[in-house]
């Protein structure tokens, strides 16, 4: 369905209509006074002067800040903290709004604001649809906004009068909530679209709507304090940026939302500030996410993490769900048992891997790693994470009887297993190609293998469908392409394997299906592209094998000890290749035997011998971050490496 008619900009009105109120406004708008936080003196109505606090240098704008209003650090904040905070109001500050300047002059106060409602629909009902998308198809799945205040806030925006004065009760940071919601939203209000030109037109749409969210977050704290909204919104963008395959900048969104969070006192637990139970558990479930985001997708860039643990201190979310309620019953209400879940439970456990995904990039993806007993260890850290699931998140044979009466347990639950896999795969993938006489690297093989095998097997079921559930549980950092791309190289170095028989068609499958997915963008086409090129390297592999096996099928032997099944390949399934070369041709190289090391050692780690091929630094020093999918170029010189190595060992 064409939106063009629909989304079209909204032009401005004539002149004549605000030239008219524009003077009254400025002469009848009373002067807002500033509102300083009360002390504890002037609460009790000792002291009338109007003086603020020592280290309270200004009133923050609009928002209580942690850090913001005081010069003597965060103990002087704390003290303000406890303060009551100063009245919160929605708009820029009178002194703004009485200015001269025309709203619609470039270099006016309000020319930014004036151009992002340009941007908005033309008709409300359209706003409406699209927002109502989203809120019934996807905001319920991932916790992005509470409806009830997301939609106290819609209303109040549209009934806001036209005119001059209009601008100065537009809050920048629920508009570029609202953006962003509204990119979500013309995905999701067609999501099968008839046509590649329809599909075109909407996702140009939606990333207008993106950009005009950049712009409003950026331009917000210019006029605003933060809020609760921002680091949503920030929150928003950042996974969009990771549903367009375009991680590395979401890397960067992710950091700005979390300096939000930070600058209202998020990674200091509710509780602590004596904030009402229900702001409290917002806060955890919003800093949670954060913090989830945060923590995997540096470790998929291999980029350092912006939170660090011993500066932040807070709970995990509880298992209720208090958004519907107001303080007072939300104050006396008990939390409910694991066998009763809410939407936070799935928050929380998706806090408690974040923090071990944190602990593997300090520990073996840093500047110092440690010994390959510290990946054995934190292996055991996930494992022991996944046992402890209840039985309805289960990675094998979960309990699926109440999916019916709680729908986002099904997503929930495929946001968890993906993020469980995507840390075990990037945990052990340094060490899939290791080479060791005492096998003491068979663990990560087996791993890396059933990890992607059962993570390729969930994309292969899910992308088949619709975008409205796709977006229920691929918005996060483990939505890569590191399964597809791990079987890829097992099938390059084990081409003649039955299993890698199997690997490979799924691997064309999924391949198939990505191409043909109408809503695929050239990010996704060079994750394609790559993988293809493992599946062409395997392919030419196998046939130069069955070639040198048939000409001399006395001096080349390939035992096989294939054991398929029903779900991947566990590690009795697994398969070693040990083919011997024949008489005639040249000694192949000696393989690297890596032992380990006790104590930590500084990069690089990985020191595959004094004739180490620069592929090998690259995908097995943990030091180094796994080369991007746009990387075409040295992903072709990683594999041809790769083939060449494996050609020369085999003998052809």
């Amino acid at each position: 369905m064409p939106m063009s008619p629909m989304l079209c900009p909204l032009h401005p009105p004539n002149a004549e209509r605000h030239h008219e109120t524009r003077s009254a406004a400025t002469e009848t708008r009373p002067t807002r006074c500033c509102v300083y936080s009360l002390s504890q003196a002037e609460a009790e109505g000792a002291d009338d002067s109007s003086d603020p606090p020592v280290g309270d240098l200004f009133k923050s704008r609009d928002a209580p800040s942690f850090f913001g209003s005081s010069y003597f650090g965060p103990q002087a904040a704390a003290k303000i903290m406890e303060a009551p905070a100063p009245d919160l109001t929605s708009g820029i500050r009178s002194q703004m709004a009485s200015s001269t300047h025309s709203f619609r002059d470039e270099g006016g106060p309000f020319s930014q604001i004036w151009d992002l409602l340009g941007l908005l629909p033309r008709k409300k009902s359209t706003v409406d649809r699209i927002t109502d998308c989203f809120l019934n198809e996807l905001n319920w799945t991932i916790d992005a906004v509470c409806p009830a205040s997301f939609r106290c806030k819609y209303d109040d925006f549209w009934e806001r009068k036209f005119g001059f004065d209009d601008f100065a009760t537009i809050d920048l940071r629920w508009l570029a909530l609202l953006f962003i919601v509204l990119a979500f939203g013309v995905l999701l209000d067609c999501p099968r679209p008839k046509n590649k030109e329809v599909q075109r037109e909407l996702q140009d749409t939606s990333l207008r709507f993106y950009w005009a969210a950049r712009r409003a977050i950026v331009i917000a704290p210019t006029f605003y304090g933060e809020s609760t909204d921002l680091v949503r919104a920030g929150v928003l963008v950042t996974r969009y940026l990771i549903y367009t395959r375009r991680v590395p900048e979401s890397w960067l969104t992710t950091s700005f939302a979390m300096r939000m969070a930070q600058a209202q006192g998020m990674h200091i637990d509710g509780e602590r500030w004596r904030l009402p139970r229900k702001e409290t558990e917002t806060r955890r479930r919003l800093w949670s996410h954060l913090y989830m985001l945060d923590k995997t997708i540096a470790l998929a860039l291999g980029r350092p993490f912006a939170i660090l643990d011993q500066q932040c201190l807070v709970k995990k979310a509880s298992n209720v769900w208090l958004d519907d309620m107001s303080d007072g019953e939300a104050a006396s209400t008990s939390e409910a048992p694991l066998s009763e879940p809410k939407l936070s439970v799935c928050t929380a456990l998706a806090h408690d891997l974040a923090i071990i995904v944190g602990k593997i990039q300090e520990h073996c993806f840093g500047l110092f790693t440690g010994s390959y007993d510290m990946v054995l260890s934190l292996d055991e850290e996930i494992v022991t994470w996944e046992e402890k699931l209840p039985p309805y998140f289960k990675l094998h044979d979960p309990d699926t009887s109440k999916d019916g009466i709680l729908p986002f347990l099904i997503w929930n639950r495929l946001h968890l297993h993906s993020m469980y896999h995507f840390a075990r795969v990037t945990l052990h993938r340094p060490y899939l190609l290791r080479q060791s006489i005492t096998n003491r690297f068979r663990h990560s093989h087996d791993v890396c293998i059933a990890s992607a095998c059962a993570d390729l097997d969930m994309r292969l079921k899910y992308l088949s469908q619709r975008l409205n559930d796709r977006l229920k549980w691929c918005l996060g950092p483990h939505h890569l392409f590191n399964s597809a791309l791990v079987l890829g190289i097992i099938a390059v170095r084990e081409p003649s394997s039955r299993r890698s028989i199997a690997i490979l068609e799924d691997l064309e499958a999924y391949c198939e299906m990505q191409k043909n997915d109408i809503w695929i963008n050239e990010f996704a086409l060079a994750e394609v592209k790559i993988v293809e090129l493992c599946i062409k390297r395997a392919r030419k592999l196998r046939t130069s094998v069955q070639s040198s096996s048939a000409a001399a099928p006395q001096s080349s032997t390939i035992p096989t000890q294939a054991t398929e099944t029903t779900e991947g390949f566990s590690s009795a399934s697994t398969e070693t290749i040990a083919p011997t070369a024949p008489p005639h041709a040249q000694p192949a190289p000696q393989p690297h035997f890596d032992y380990g090391a006790s104590e930590p050692q500084v990069m690089p780690s990985f020191t595959p011998g004094d004739n180490a091929q620069p592929w090998q630094t690259a995908w097995a020093d943990p030091s180094f971050s796994l080369l991007e999918a746009a990387d075409l170029q040295h992903w072709e010189y990683v594999l041809d490496n790769i083939t060449q190595d494996q050609m020369s060992f085999m003998g052809q």
